[in-house]
C-alpha cells in the first residue's frame, strides 16, 4: 500500500466521490479507511473507532464474519461468474431462491429477481409493476406514488420517486407520472401536526386525495420505506403502512416496500413490512443480504403477482429487463452464508435491545444540548436532527454539524451527516459497551462545538 501522505494527497486527484462535490473532496480530504474488525474501522493513521454507520446501513454482521468470506473465496474457485439470462443458471442462485422463499414467506413473497444492489432493485420493481398491469390488460396504469422525504436510490426511476430535492433537481426532467404525498414526519410537516396517529391519518387522507385526483386506473404502484432511512430516519405511526396497504388494495394499486435498509433485522423485526404487519406486492432488498461484502440484491415478488406473470400465454410477461450481474454466483454464495449467520445470531432481538439503549442515550443528549431539535429511531436506525434555534426549528449550518461529526470521530465513533441530521445505523452485532462508546463520542462532539 502507498504511504498515508500519498493517499491523502491523491484521493480526489483522479477520483470523484459519490454524494459529494468534487471541489469539496479536493479541499477536504475524507477519512481513508484501511482496515476493519468486528464493529470497528481503522483509518490510514491507525485511529480505530466504532462504526456507527455500519458501512452504509449494510454491514449488519460486522467486519469479521468469516463464513461469508469463506463462501466468497470458495465460490471464486468453483465458478467466479456466469450469467443467468435465459438459457443458463447456476447452483448458488437456485439454492438461494429457495432460502429466500422460506425467509420471506411471512411477508407473502415467494419469487426472487436478482439485482446488483438497491437502486437496481427499485428500478426492477417499478418496471415489473408496470408490466404486471399490462399483462392484465390494464395498460393505463403507469404512474407511481411515493412519499416526500423517501429515498429510493439513484437510477432515473428511483430518482423520480425519491422525495428529496437533493437527488432530483440536478437531473430533471425525470420520469413522468411520479407524484408525492407528505411523509408522516412529526417534526416537520405541512399540517403542523405533532401527534403521530393524527398525522398518519392526515397523510393517508392526502394519499386518497392524490389517487382520486390522478385517477385510480392510472396508477401502477405506491413505493415506500417501512421506516424512512436516508430522509432522516422517519418512523411512521404503526397505523400508517397498514393504512397504505388497505388503500392500495382497494384501488388495485401495487405496494412496493423498499426494504433495502430495513430487511434482515435492522428495525428489530426480520423485515420492516413484518414490523407493521403488512404484506407488500414487491419488496426491494440489497445491502445486508450479503453483509456488504459483495454487491447483490433481490426483488421479492408476491405469489399472486407471480401467478399473473407465470400464467400469461400472450407473451406480454416476457421480462425484457436484467443486469449483467443479476444472479452473480459469488454474490449468491455470500447471501446464502449471510442469511445463515443472520438467522443464527437472532439479529432483530439484538437490534431492538441495543436500539432502545441507543435511543435512550440520544434523548439524554437532547436534554443537555439545545442543538438537538429532534431524536428519532426504531431498532438500530436512529437520527438526531440539529437546529440552531430549537423554538424556530432552524436547520443547523453545515460547518457546525461537520464539527460535531469530527469531534465524535476523534472521540471514538464514526457517525454520518445527512443535511441537518446525524444518522446512526451501526452493525446489528453491536454490544452495550459499543453503544456507550458511540454516545460518549457524540457527547464529546457536541461539547466541542
Amino acid at each position: 500500500m502507498k504511504d498515508a501522505n500519498f493517499l491523502k494527497e491523491h484521493n480526489a486527484r483522479s477520483l470523484w466521490h459519490p454524494m459529494a462535490h468534487p471541489a469539496d473532496s479536493l479541499a477536504n480530504p475524507p477519512t481513508i479507511v484501511t482496515g476493519a474488525r468486528g464493529v470497528r474501522i481503522t483509518d490510514v493513521d491507525g485511529h480505530e473507532v466504532v462504526d456507527g454507520v455500519g458501512g452504509l446501513w449494510n454491514v449488519n454482521l460486522g467486519y469479521s464474519c468469516q463464513p461469508i468470506k469463506d463462501a466468497i473465496a470458495a465460490q471464486l474457485d468453483a465458478l467466479p461468474y456466469y450469467s443467468i439470462f435465459r438459457g443458463t443458471s447456476n447452483d448458488q442462485v437456485i439454492q438461494l431462491a429457495e432460502e429466500l422463499r422460506d425467509f420471506f414467506a411471512p411477508d407473502g413473497l415467494s419469487r426472487a429477481f436478482y439485482t446488483s444492489g438497491g437502486s437496481d432493485s427499485v428500478e426492477t420493481a417499478l418496471r415489473l409493476a408496470r408490466q404486471y398491469h399490462k399483462i392484465r390488460g390494464d395498460a393505463a396504469r403507469v404512474k407511481f406514488l411515493s412519499l416526500k422525504k423517501g429515498y429510493h436510490g439513484t437510477h432515473f426511476g428511483g430518482a423520480s420517486v425519491n422525495g428529496n430535492a437533493n437527488f432530483r433537481t440536478a437531473y430533471e426532467p425525470l420520469l413522468a407520472g411520479c407524484h408525492h404525498i407528505p411523509a408522516p414526519y412529526t417534526y416537520r410537516n405541512p399540517f403542523n401536526e405533532s401527534d403521530p396517529a393524527k398525522l398518519a391519518q392526515m397523510c393517508l387522507s392526502a394519499l386518497e386525495d392524490e389517487i382520486a385526483f390522478q385517477g385510480p386506473g392510472s396508477i401502477a404502484a405506491f413505493i415506500m420505506e417501512p421506516v424512512l432511512g436516508a430522509g432522516g430516519v422517519i418512523v411512521p405511526h404503526e397505523s400508517f403502512m397498514p393504512g397504505v396497504r388497505e388503500i392500495c388494495s382497494r384501488h388495485g394499486i401495487l405496494l412496493i416496500a423498499d426494504e433495502v435498509i430495513t430487511a434482515f433485522g435492522r428495525t428489530g423485526a426480520w423485515t420492516g413490512s413484518r414490523l407493521w404487519g403488512v404484506q407488500p406486492d414487491f419488496m426491494c432488498t440489497a445491502k445486508a443480504i450479503t453483509n456488504g461484502y459483495f454487491p447483490f440484491g433481490a426483488v421479492m415478488i408476491a405469489e399472486h403477482v407471480a401467478e399473473v406473470f407465470e400464467g400469461d400465454d400472450t407473451g406480454r410477461a416476457a421480462i425484457g429487463h436484467g443486469y449483467t450481474y443479476s444472479g452473480h454466483p459469488v454474490g449468491a454464495a455470500a447471501a446464502l452464508a449471510c442469511l445463515d449467520e443472520t438467522r443464527k445470531g437472532d439479529l432483530p432481538a439484538n437490534a431492538a435491545a441495543r436500539g432502545a439503549e441507543l435511543y435512550a442515550g440520544l434523548k439524554d443528549l437532547q436534554a443537555r444540548y439545545d442543538l438537538i431539535g429532534d431524536v428519532r429511531g426504531h431498532g438500530l436506525m436512529c437520527a438526531l436532527e440539529l437546529v440552531s434555534d430549537r423554538a424556530k426549528k432552524t436547520p443547523i449550518d453545515k460547518g457546525t454539524i461537520g464539527r460535531v461529526q469530527e469531534g465524535a470521530y476523534a472521540a471514538g465513533a464514526m457517525v454520518r451527516v445527512s443535511g441537518s441530521n446525524i444518522i446512526l445505523s451501526p452493525p446489528l452485532v453491536l454490544t452495550s459497551a459499543d453503544v456507550q462508546v458511540i454516545l460518549r463520542a457524540l457527547d464529546a462532539g457536541f461539547a466541542g462545538v
